[in-house]
């Protein structure tokens, strides 16, 4: 990512608690939205901006807020709600919460950040605002809801209105909650839009927000370039999918934290069905379950306890009883997954799309997850026949940024993974219709055992936790088990017993070969025995003891 020669942190004139903050988040210079957007911000500029997955936006408009918060309160010294940030979902609040905080680790209790969506009852919330937070973080339906029950005012100390991510507040549905809010906004306030596409929303929600912005539009490339961002596409069809990307985790072809990207739930679940079949752990980010729940999915796999986790395009944005509070029923369509938006998974090595995305601009912001800031990262997407046509709508789309052919074929001979083939079939056979719902369920009931907020009700109804806790799903694939394995003669010879790399031949295509370098013979290669080998092993000691303790048998001349 580019910066320009010179531009640091310390050029902005921030306060040394930030810097610090800065220096400790290990960001060494600012990025080139950060470069352009803090100064004007700084200035007190409205500012539209617009700037590609993972450039910094949030920094952007977070460093000059905290800022300029700092210069208020030292010459006023009043304690007031100041800036009100907006989300277009519950995850990216709670994101962005936890982000200024960050910011803020060495300002605490001067500066005080509170994520609205966190507290999930009305009485939690309005505590939750008793003590005036300088920073509100918040979805367009939480706010309206406190503001109409006047459990905060904006009118007299408002001095800044961020809404992130401007183009999907609209398009989950937020238009008519966005201009009740702006009533309860005053006449002065400086306002940011930020958002990765310039679309009709964003245009509509800067006549609503701000006067006279600078519309600011970062001139770089919509994904990082080929030597940092590597794209390969393999064409199959729907059972090879499977197939092909078992046979990449089995034989350790996949390394690094990695993010897999589906269409659907129903296909999160299949596909973890089927790699757990395989003794291949994932994790699913299921927009069913409770906002506490996702949080701390994408916490452990951020942490390293998880290295793949699985995503859909399937979201939930708000409950129908949370629009009730802000006076709203709206109907939502399918949108754009927050998983490629927004979520900030960290240090990711690998996407893959086992669903080809459907437009350019999904493509776009699920690859963006990886080759983030200044690291390396490799994309991986699939596609059937069906699929050909989204494909050739990213070739042409990305064609000027990049020279040459940027999505680069991954081929496989397939008759070499006849081994994998038979096995990855029968795992499929297994991840049935009814083996999904099943695992869906069951992810639900275990929700609702660690639910607090029904221990009182199973306290009054302890025969409705029994039944739960004895609702036990049948385990459809126990006769799998020995999938786990893989025995040698299934692994392309190419690869038995040694190191394997992806390399690029005359072509200019993309296959599996083996390093000469570690290459061992057959018979200097040491393999662990089977377990019939190890069984007869044991029989044999177990005779040769019993001959040993048999006087008859031990008997000599």
């Amino acid at each position: 990512m580019k910066t320009l020669r010179g531009t640091t942190f310390n050029s902005f004139n921030l306060d040394y608690r930030i810097l610090k903050a800065v220096k400790l988040l290990g960001w060494k210079k600012p990025t080139l939205i950060q470069e352009k957007f803090i100064p004007l911000a700084l200035q007190g500029k409205d500012i539209v901006s617009r700037a590609r997955t993972g450039s910094g936006k949030t920094a952007a408009f977070s460093i000059p807020i905290i800022q300029k918060i700092l210069e208020e309160k030292q010459s006023s010294g009043i304690q007031c709600i100041r800036a009100v940030v907006l989300a277009p979902s519950r995850e990216l609040a709670k994101q962005l919460c936890d982000h200024i905080n960050s910011l803020c680790q060495f300002l605490t209790p001067e500066i005080q950040c509170v994520d609205l969506v966190i507290a999930e009852h009305a009485v939690a919330q309005r505590f939750s605002l008793n003590s005036n937070p300088d920073i509100v973080v918040s979805t367009p339906s939480r706010l309206l809801a406190q503001l109409k029950q006047n459990n905060l005012s904006l009118r007299e100390t408002l001095k800044y209105f961020v809404v992130d991510e401007a183009d999907l507040v609209l398009s989950y549905g937020y238009e008519s909650e966005m201009t009740e809010i702006i009533s309860y906004l005053p006449n002065n306030y400086q306002a940011f839009l930020t958002s990765a596409t310039m679309n009709e929303n964003v245009k509509l929600l800067k006549k609503l927000t701000l006067h006279n912005a600078v519309i600011l539009k970062i001139e770089e490339a919509q994904l990082p370039a080929a030597d940092q961002l590597t794209q390969y596409h393999i064409s199959c069809n729907e059972d090879e999918k499977f197939v092909i990307l078992c046979t990449l985790f089995k034989l350790k072809l996949i390394k690094g934290k990695t993010v897999i990207f589906v269409d659907t739930i129903d296909r999160c679940f299949k596909l973890k069905l089927f790699l757990n079949t395989f003794g291949i752990t994932v994790v699913i980010l299921n927009s069913e379950l409770p906002l506490n729940s996702r949080c701390h999915i994408v916490q452990q796999f951020n942490s390293g306890l998880y290295d793949t986790i699985i995503a859909s395009d399937e979201i939930s944005v708000e409950s129908p009883e949370e629009r009730k509070q802000s006076g709203t029923i709206i109907k939502l369509e399918k949108k754009e997954s927050t998983a490629s938006r927004g979520i900030d998974f960290n240090q990711i090595s690998n996407v893959i799309n086992f669903d080809f995305p459907k437009t350019v601009e999904e493509y776009i912001h699920r690859v963006g997850r990886t080759a983030r800031a200044w690291n390396q990262g490799t994309a991986l997407s699939f596609s059937t026949k069906r699929e050909a046509k989204f494909v050739s709508r990213v070739k042409k789309a990305l064609a000027k940024q990049y020279e040459g052919e940027f999505l680069k074929p991954y081929r496989i001979n397939m008759e070499e993974l006849d081994g994998f083939r038979y096995r990855c079939l029968d795992a499929l056979r297994a991840a049935t219709t009814l083996a999904v719902k099943e695992a869906r369920l069951k992810e639900i009931r275990e929700e609702v055992l660690k639910s607090t907020k029904l221990k009182s009700y199973f306290v009054e109804n302890p025969r409705d936790l029994q039944l739960i806790r004895h609702d036990r799903i049948f385990k459809r694939n126990r006769s799998l088990k020995h999938l786990k394995h893989v025995p040698e003669y299934i692994v392309p010879k190419s690869l038995r017993g040694v190191p394997v790399k992806s390399v690029q031949n005359d072509d200019g295509d993309y296959s599996v070969e083996h390093e000469e370098k570690d290459h061992l013979k057959s018979s200097d290669r040491i393999t662990k025995p089977s377990l019939l080998q190890r069984k007869r092993k044991a029989y044999r000691e177990r005779c040769a003891a019993k001959r040993e303790a048999d006087p008859l048998e031990s008997f000599k001349c």
